[in-house]
């Protein structure tokens, strides 16, 4: 039954090419030398501590490229390169400070870190808080309740869900779109509560939107537990007023690179593999979870298959991606420019889900690419990776898309309990990743390149 199963599957997805005794040989060797011989944990020490955090625009940017084209440089890939990006430039200036004053006149200071992207509050900023525990009831409301006070969105995310990515999806309008609609309404500013599950006083920062000519308002994020005391007070005092200053600053836009390496394939050197991670991270914490993982993930990987002599049939081609968190100019600008060049891109893969135990991977593309990710299952088995199923490619790799529309693109899914406590904070630093954890991510990303590589 099992031979039949697999002479069926040969015409559809390339399963014939599957040899599970020297697959399952050479992957072995892969895992072997990224937990022995590994360069990820010292590389993304090198790129946390001595480049830092590394927002869009920023000397810290400027210098990761510098970074990234000098260590594919020293790992002898065929071929290392800089792509020209346009990417937008935003600063967060001097440190917001923030209160709550009850009404017996006691002030409350808060944790709170400005959105990126928001405008600044041109001094002190004063208002009437009122509470929405929902993005849903906020766009439900008339203009004359929220005009010229500040909105506070109150929305934790859902601890029921197992899946902390599908919380953090669930509740991302209230970073993304409650500053917007806020300030269709009239508001002065909005403050929301943090995206993420604990209570601890550290304040998530990320991306949002303004909507083309609307009001533009400034907006904020509370930590968790600022977020709880404010909403305490509300259930006893109406009238809080909350005090805000925030010196957010946006420039002309500037010129950065992704930073890209490759091997040459032996047999379709046209057919292109793209894969890599995020190289800019938000300007506090180190970004290392986000995404410095997933830059250390993938040069590891192809790290490793150069150690392994590998010769790949297909080009691998290793992208360092600029701007993923504030425009995704990267990701873009990158699917555009390929197109251009008439390349054929048959395959992509991201890591930037951090650098926890590897549990997986998700397909983004039809039955039968998600059938051929499932069939390397029991390859990958023995290394604890037990998730293969449909689901998100990844940020960066998405706009591949939008050009080569039957093209699998895959996402490495780490264990997810923890990505949230550390995501767009002063905590995602490198002393918050476990190394063994980074090391088995770039094993599998290894593996799943090399049989991503024999079979399509």
């Amino acid at each position: 039954m099992k031979k039949l199963l697999l002479f069926l599957l040969v015409p559809v997805f390339g399963i014939s090419q599957i040899d599970y005794k020297n697959d399952s040989i050479f992957i072995r060797k892969a895992f072997d030398i990224a937990l022995s011989e590994g360069r990820a944990y010292e590389d993304l020490r090198n790129l946390c501590k001595d480049i830092g955090a590394r927002l869009t625009g920023s000397a810290e940017a400027e210098m990761a490229v510098y970074w990234g084209k000098q260590k594919l440089e020293g790992y002898g890939f065929d071929k290392v390169y800089l792509q020209e990006i346009p990417i937008p430039h935003w600063e967060r200036g001097t440190k917001e400070v923030a209160w709550y004053k009850t009404k017996d006149g006691i002030l409350h200071k808060v944790d709170i870190l400005a959105l990126g992207g928001s405008i600044s509050t041109n001094g002190v900023l004063t208002g009437e808080v009122i509470l929405f525990n929902t993005f849903e009831e906020l766009t439900r409301v008339k203009p004359a309740k929220v005009k010229d006070k500040i909105v506070f969105l109150n929305q934790p995310m859902d601890e029921k869900m197992i899946s902390t990515f599908s919380a953090y999806g669930a509740c991302w309008p209230v970073r993304g779109r409650g500053t917007a609609e806020a300030g269709k309404l009239g508001a002065k500013a909005v403050i929301i509560r943090s995206l993420g599950l604990p209570i601890d006083d550290h304040p998530h920062t990320g991306s949002m939107n303004y909507e083309g000519d609307n009001k533009k308002i400034p907006g904020a994020a509370l930590s968790t537990k600022s977020a709880e005391e404010l909403a305490l007070a509300l259930q006893t005092d109406k009238s809080i007023e909350f005090i805000l200053e925030m010196d957010c600053k946006r420039y002309e836009g500037k010129t950065s690179y992704n930073v890209i390496a490759e091997i040459t394939g032996k047999k379709n050197p046209e057919q292109i593999i793209t894969f890599g991670g995020h190289l800019d991270s938000w300007d506090v914490g180190e970004g290392a979870h986000d995404d410095g993982a997933g830059i250390v993930h993938s040069m590891e990987a192809l790290r490793i298959l150069k150690e392994l002599n590998y010769k790949p049939n297909n080009t691998l081609r290793c992208v360092f991606f600029m701007n993923e968190e504030n425009g995704n100019y990267g990701g873009k600008t990158y699917a555009a420019w390929v197109k251009e060049k008439g390349e054929n891109q048959i395959a992509a893969l991201e890591s930037d889900a951090g650098g926890f135990s590897p549990r997986g991977f998700t397909c983004d593309g039809n039955e039968n690419q998600i059938k051929m990710l499932q069939s390397f299952a029991q390859l990958l088995k023995p290394y604890e990776l037990h998730k293969f199923e449909k689901g998100y490619g990844g940020v960066d790799i998405n706009p591949l898309k939008t050009y080569y529309q039957d093209i699998p693109l895959f996402g490495l899914r780490p264990d997810s309990q923890r990505y949230f406590d550390y995501h767009h904070t002063a905590a995602d630093v490198f002393e918050n990743v476990n190394k063994r954890e980074l090391e088995l991510g770039c094993g599998s990303m290894a593996a799943l390149l090399y049989l991503l590589d024999r079979n399509l």
